[in-house]
């Protein structure tokens, strides 16, 4: 079912898309985080995401 609300379809991608990834153990993490919530490595990457067209 696709949401056709433009509001609710930012905020939908904007929980979905724009994390950040550990490198050690590959765990989400808030976009704010400094280090990872699981090992507490500080080797994290932003999400990767497609560009829209």
């Amino acid at each position: 079912m696709p949401i056709v609300d433009p509001l609710k379809r930012s905020i939908a991608q904007r929980k979905r898309l724009y994390m950040k990834i550990c490198r050690s153990c590959g765990a989400r993490n808030a976009p704010t985080a400094v280090k990872c919530r699981n090992c507490r490595s500080r080797n994290l990457r932003w999400k990767k995401r497609e560009k829209t067209r």
